[in-house]
């Protein structure tokens, strides 16, 4: 495997992410995107470490710290999510932008 077929596969999953992000008006999937495109420089950033340097864990540990940080990010905003949905019966996002108390 080369380095070029990873970065590929980042860039791809980025393109993606933004599209999504982009053009969807759920805010579900507006989410949804975002995670793609972390997904995509997550597959970068270990590939960069495989590639580059493997004998040094500093790659790895960022790897799992952005790993753990999406995912604490994606269960808050989900969180966030149903918590509008619940109260306002908000799923769009321009639903979503009148968030006065």
């Amino acid at each position: 495997m080369m380095l070029e077929l990873f970065l590929l596969l980042a860039s791809a999953l980025f393109a993606i992410g933004v599209y999504g992000a982009l053009s969807q008006q759920t805010v579900v999937m507006v989410m949804m995107g975002l995670e793609l495109m972390v997904n995509g420089v997550i597959v970068a950033a270990a590939a960069f470490w495989y590639f580059l340097a493997p004998a040094a864990p500093d790659g790895q540990v960022l790897v799992l710290v952005v790993i753990a940080a999406m995912t604490v990010d994606m269960a808050m905003g989900f969180a966030v999510v149903t918590l509008l949905f619940r109260a306002r019966d908000a799923d769009m996002t321009d639903m979503a932008a009148e968030l006065k108390r």
